[in-house]
């Protein structure tokens, strides 16, 4: 007698509700883990937005003030830095608003968008969360989808939040109807970066590179927008998701239409980062891996090189964008004096740094937002160690011969010399921008000079990172306090006039203004001389305490 197995059943075809099964808990998930990081994202982009509104009452009380940075604004310089000419027809605080903020915050808004697409995708993959996650009742697109929509309702909360916050400060050309479209303007931008970052983390198998990615596709919508609106040709602006959403016009025409190319991009590019999504294995990303040299070089063997090579996108691009942003405000340094000399809170903050010229002053004040944005790479890179640790990377090396302060000391060093370098750069672009536009060849050794003066105060910035990494890891993201606090009260402390003890309690408070001030070495001894006092202190630290393991 002879039995026959049974025939085994065909296997379900994938549909969207496999697919997608695990959506909605992976959702409460990332909502759970980002339970502290989102507010704080949505609710400094909405207080910097109230604020700066509510400034300006202040700066521009007079119809004659408003009609003063018309004139002054109406430049190629002044538009690049803004936004298109149309706002200028009727320059009321509402005009104001969307004139010389939504460009800047789509920026922020489209950083805040990536930054949750590639922390709930590419990084979950890279740690090796994600295949353990799916190994489970976890659809195929579940953590796509779930990072989309955390995105989407993160955006739309803000838009909400800046309506109705707008709306209600009584403030004379913020109406409800204009605020409505301001605040869908910063979502509707907010989604497509958050769509472009679902394709880059297809792309490659590397968190940080695909951040790199979508922030470089930001900074090119940035550019676009910049030189459509400084007059060269208006159709660039058109190419840039952040044109369509300034042609919005709100408080002025309130165009909403733009907004659906904005959705259109959105939901094309979310769903070709859906197709891409299944071209390729988890973990592993659609660009296939650089086969490296069948000999590695020397400097791969040393603690300091290898540390390079990690660090290397990551300084190139900081690099590169903070060379262009130096030359970008080094081209509107010549006409600071005429943009400037009606705005009284601005011209006694510049009476208060001093200088020779009112660019010199200009330039000392806008040398602490540079600084500021080299702090951000600095930190970013001192923090590194502590990525290494987490992800299981650092027991392997330190199991090796290699000392715990070796290790991260080639990691500090490189954020050190790196911020440096990066100072390097910001300040030859506006050396060499600020020197042709006021027509003055001694300014570019003055502001090279006065990038460089920062860089003791980068290394104070490295050296509380080390402190919390070796002491307080888990605290280590309080670093970011150091930057978040000097652009407050550097620069807009500067403006609202903050008493000078709060001034003091940031290490960029101790730096000569120059070109404005004259050069003091002693503050620079004694920060270099802190910063290697944390430096030690942290490495104290890290040996002392246990290593993270998996």
């Amino acid at each position: 007698m002879t039995t026959t197995a049974p025939a085994k059943a065909a296997a379900p075809p994938a549909t969207s509700a496999n697919t997608l099964a695990g959506t909605r808990t992976l959702i409460r998930f990332a909502l759970r883990r980002d339970r502290v990081r989102l507010p704080v994202w949505i609710l400094a982009l909405f207080l910097g937005t109230v604020m700066t509104a509510n400034n300006y009452k202040t700066l521009y009380a007079d119809p004659e003030d408003r009609a003063n940075v018309v004139k002054t604004m109406d430049s190629p310089a002044g538009l690049a830095m803004s936004g298109p000419r149309h706002y200028l027809d009727d320059y009321n605080f509402g005009s104001m608003l969307g004139h010389q903020m939504l460009g800047f915050m789509a920026v922020l808004v489209g950083l805040m968008s990536v930054l949750i697409i590639t922390r709930h995708t590419r990084a979950e993959e890279e740690t090796g969360r994600a295949e353990l996650v799916r190994s489970t009742v976890v659809g195929r697109h579940a953590h796509l989808a779930a990072a989309v929509s955390v995105a989407v309702l993160a955006n739309l909360v803000l838009a909400l939040l800046l309506a109705f916050g707008l709306s209600g400060l009584g403030i004379e050309g913020i109406d409800t109807a204009g605020s409505l479209l301001y605040g869908f303007a910063h979502a509707a931008v907010g989604i497509v970066f958050a769509a472009v970052a679902a394709i880059t983390a297809q792309i490659t198998s590397h968190a940080r590179g695909a951040s790199g990615m979508a922030l470089a596709v930001i900074g090119a919508a940035y550019v676009l927008r910049a030189a459509g609106d400084s007059g060269s040709s208006e159709a660039l602006s058109w190419l840039s998701p952040i044109g369509w959403a300034q042609r919005t016009y709100p408080y002025v025409d309130n165009d909403w239409w733009p907004l659906l190319l904005c959705l259109a991009l959105a939901a094309a590019c979310a769903a070709t980062g859906f197709v891409l999504s299944t071209r390729r294995d988890v973990g592993a990303g659609l660009r296939p891996e650089k086969l490296g040299s069948p000999v590695g070089s020397d400097a791969l063997t040393t603690p300091l090189g290898f540390a390079l090579r990690l660090h290397r996108g990551m300084l190139i691009g900081f690099g590169s964008g903070l060379l262009l942003m130096g030359a970008m405000y080094g081209s509107i340094l010549g006409d600071a004096e005429d943009m400037l000399k009606d705005i009284d809170e601005i011209q006694e903050a510049l009476d208060r740094i001093g200088g020779s010229s009112i660019a010199e002053s200009f330039a000392s004040m806008v040398m602490v937002v540079i600084t500021v944005v080299a702090a951000v790479y600095v930190v970013m890179a001192a923090l590194r160690p502590r990525a290494e640790e987490t992800a299981g990377r650092a027991e392997p090396l330190l199991a090796t011969g290699l000392s715990r302060g070796r290790w991260v000391g080639s990691h500090l060093a490189v954020a050190m010399g790196g911020g440096t370098l990066v100072l390097l750069l910001a300040g030859i672009g506006f050396g060499a921008s600020g020197a042709a536009s006021t027509g003055d060849g001694a300014m570019f050794p003055k502001l090279v000079g006065a990038a460089l003066a920062y860089a003791p105060a980068l290394w104070v910035t490295v050296g509380v990172a080390v402190v919390l990494f070796g002491w307080f890891p888990r605290a280590s993201a309080a670093a970011w306090v150091v930057p978040v606090y000097a652009f407050v009260v550097g620069y807009l402390g500067q403006i609202l006039q903050f008493p000078d003890w709060m001034n003091n309690l940031s290490p960029f408070g101790h730096v000569p203004q120059l070109p404005a001030a004259s050069m003091n070495w002693t503050p620079m001894l004694l920060l270099a001389a802190v910063a290697a006092g944390l430096v030690w202190l942290g490495l104290e630290g890290f040996r002392r305490r246990d290593l993270e393991t998996k």
